[in-house]
């Protein structure tokens, strides 16, 4: 069970579309055994013998994991879990989502919070900077 989570889920792989790593992931609920729990982790913890818990993982073997695919990848160290909710956060709102949906979709109590998460305003656009007039 063990090669078969690494083999379908943490290859050395960049995914170019959500279709992509949408099929790994349905490999993954697959080989695991998990389809029909739909409240359990889906990255969960393994115990002796190679055999999946019912736990979530650790977060600091996700870390861990996190770690050393950001290395592979030649991403900076400070690379982490917040590193992958910036993302989804801005993406989402660079593609039209709204900061109460990101919101919701976050978890978060306050959109004060998600809007730390939004990257969208780092981008200063061309429009923006001829805005200044002297």
């Amino acid at each position: 069970m063990l090669n078969e989570f690494y083999r379908v889920a943490f290859r050395k792989k960049v995914y170019r579309s959500t279709d992509e790593l949408q099929a790994d992931l349905d490999a993954w609920i697959k080989a695991a055994g998990i389809a029909g729990d739909k409240k359990g982790s889906l990255f969960r913890a393994i115990r002796k013998g190679n055999r999946l818990t019912g736990n979530p993982m650790a977060r600091s073997d996700v870390l861990g994991m996190i770690k050393r695919r950001a290395a592979v990848a030649a991403l900076p160290y400070s690379t982490c879990c917040h590193t992958f909710r910036a993302t989804g956060i801005t993406t989402y709102m660079q593609n039209g989502g709204t900061l109460e949906h990101a919101q919701q979709i976050a978890a978060h109590e306050s959109p004060r919070t998600t809007k730390l998460y939004d990257r969208t305003q780092d981008d200063i656009s061309l429009d923006e900077v001829e805005r200044i007039r002297i």
